[in-house]
């Protein structure tokens, strides 16, 4: 990383730090959006975002567009429901309750099913939701950023496609994608939303989709307009199908030095079955230590166990005459950034960690370790002796 400017070690759970490379395609020089070199690239981009999702089926589709990870929302709030339809939301934290908004804001008739804080709903108590009502969609934050809690989204798939075949799966996989396992065929998943910012490693502004053939038959198959213009799927199906095929296509012009960040970023690991499964091992190693070394700092996780911990961040409670008024400052003194609590009702009592993308997969870049080291002496500094 020699060659970016002096800046505070960002640990957060996204933004993330960036690799070199990708930062120099970010700085890619002003080339239209139908010149052959970017429709290559867009080409390209395309292609290895299938292979992100380890997804073979001609019949699916990725979608990358200007905008946030959110926008994913809107698309399945807008597409895949209409109004008065029924959308059963998993709760495992502030995010998914977000989603929740998102789809009544469409008139959706939402149901949540939540969970205490730090953990996640049962399948049995899913089995038993999905049998009380016909839901359009069921949606699964794989991975909420408030709670660092991990979804099983192949299980859960699994029991929506026995109990309620008709029924959508969609993933919020903001925080997920590119550092939790997603087998998106195998496991029969509709929608799978995320951002460029978090464990794909490129830098934030780009609305990143992959819809199913099934999902997709859908929305064209829909008894009322799409209510939306930038977000309408069958707007942008087109365009990415001809961007895909290396041809120029137009509906809103596409960010075309961050498609070209993406690709660089997309190149480091999504070229091959063997690397995307590399990555997601890398990222479980890792957070496995982040995890043990808080541990041994004598203190909690959000989430209440291992197995439903996130791999790519994680959220720590703050020990007894601990707050992040101190412990955040003391950090940034160390040239360190991490999060504070984000979700309503412990917000105060809790920090969290980003390890993914390049401070996980490069371990020669020291990222993990330095962080680790200096949480421990500034909560030292804040009275507690970890």
């Amino acid at each position: 990383m020699s060659t970016q400017k002096p800046h505070a070690l960002t640990m957060i759970p996204g933004p993330i730090e960036f690799d070199d490379r990708v930062l120099e395609a970010m700085a890619h020089p002003a080339e239209a959006h139908t010149a052959a070199p970017f429709l290559k690239t867009f080409s390209s981009v395309l292609k290895m975002t299938r292979q992100l999702f380890l997804s073979t089926d001609p019949n699916s589709q990725a979608f990358i567009v200007a905008g946030s990870g959110s926008l994913g929302w809107d698309m399945v709030a807008s597409n895949l429901l209409e109004h008065g339809e029924n959308a059963l939301v998993l709760n495992t934290g502030y995010f998914s309750a977000a989603f929740a908004d998102c789809l009544t804001a469409y008139g959706a008739k939402v149901d949540q099913l939540s969970a205490p804080v730090g953990d996640r709903p049962t399948l049995e108590q899913i089995e038993q939701a999905l049998k009380q009502k016909n839901y359009k969609v069921i949606t699964i934050t794989h991975v909420d950023t408030s709670t660092g809690v991990l979804s099983d989204i192949r299980a859960i798939s699994e029991l929506v496609h026995r109990v309620s075949p008709d029924t959508l799966v969609i993933v919020d996989g903001v925080c997920s994608v590119a550092s939790e396992v997603i087998r998106f065929d195998e496991w029969g998943l509709d929608f799978v939303l995320t951002g460029s910012q978090k464990a794909i490693g490129a830098p934030p502004g780009l609305s990143i989709t992959y819809a199913s053939g099934r999902a997709l038959k859908v929305v064209a198959s829909r008894k009322t307009p799409v209510p939306t213009y930038f977000a309408s799927l069958p707007r942008w199906l087109p365009i990415m199908q001809a961007y895909e095929a290396g041809k120029p296509a137009y509906f809103a012009t596409p960010p075309v030095q961050n498609i070209y960040a993406l690709h660089e970023a997309l190149s480091q690991f999504a070229t091959s079955t063997e690397s995307v499964e590399t990555r997601f091992k890398v990222h479980e190693q890792v957070s496995n230590k982040v995890k043990d070394v808080v541990a041994s700092y004598g203190l909690k996780t959000v989430a209440v166990s291992r197995d439903k911990s996130a791999h790519g961040l994680t959220c720590v409670y703050l020990p007894e005459g601990v707050a992040n008024t101190d412990l955040l400052p003391s950090m940034l003194k160390k040239n360190i950034v991490i999060a504070g609590g984000i979700h309503k009702e412990i917000a105060p009592k809790y920090f969290r960690i980003g390890h993914m993308g390049v401070s996980a997969t490069r371990p020669e870049l020291g990222h993990i370790d330095t962080v680790l080291n200096a949480l421990k002496q500034s909560l030292s500094e804040c009275g507690y002796n970890a």
